[in-house]
């Protein structure tokens, strides 16, 4: 894509959704964090469902421990390689109170410190909750990306790099919830819904699918 392809990428999206927002359920920074390491190879609507009632009684990550690591499976049975991350939030609620004073910190340096934490997470937590410009590349923006053209890469880590690379302003701080939004709904994995998409124009993919298949609602 060119410079003013990408642009025009963007102004569609951003007109379509002004302030597009995770679709993660969470009151604080900490419940962030731990919605987001749940959610690995899960879906937001099942880490939504496992962590209401735990978020009704778990905001911090004293609490947490107090609840300990078999209280919190029971929580979160319902996610899939729930005994790991129960494990891992245990994990991250330590550090966080033994070198961080509870609070969650600000960097990515520091939050890929948390086990369970990667940079992926790492990058939703910076842009949710702190309001930096980064680039969370999940299985959906990693798609988008290489089949529309607009950041292609063999790596989550490359289509990263790309994107920040290449996103403009005034668009950089919603990019990636804009992105995941479009795979999600539209760009799916499967059969993109290109009959539908209000970008077809300005994406590279050579595999339109341009007619909706028969028997689709």
């Amino acid at each position: 894509m060119t410079k003013d392809q990408i642009f025009e990428f963007f102004r569609r999206l951003a007109e379509d959704d002004p302030a597009p927002e995770t679709e993660l359920e969470y009151g604080n920074c900490y419940q962030l964090v731990v919605a987001v390491a749940l959610s690995a190879q899960a879906t937001d609507v099942g880490v939504n469902k496992a962590t209401r009632r735990l978020f009704a009684e778990i905001e911090t990550p004293q609490q947490m421990l107090a609840l300990g690591e078999d209280g919190l499976k029971e929580h979160i049975k319902t996610i899939g390689l729930f005994n790991s991350k129960a494990k891992n939030v245990i994990a991250l609620s330590q550090l966080l109170v033994d070198e961080f004073g509870g609070e969650v910190p600000a960097t990515r340096d520091e939050l890929v410190r948390l086990p369970g934490v990667g940079r992926k997470t790492a990058n939703v937590v910076l842009n949710c909750w702190f309001g930096q410009e980064t680039f969370a590349v999940d299985t959906h923006i990693f798609r988008v990306g290489n089949r529309t053209g607009l950041a292609k890469g063999k790596t989550p880590e490359q289509v990263e790099a790309k994107l920040d690379k290449r996103v403009p302003q005034p668009f950089r701080l919603h990019a990636h919830h804009w992105l995941i939004l479009h795979g999600r709904y539209v760009c799916k994995a499967r059969t993109p819904e290109c009959w539908r998409c209000k970008l077809v124009d300005l994406c590279s993919f050579n595999k339109k699918v341009l007619e909706k298949p028969k028997g689709r609602g």
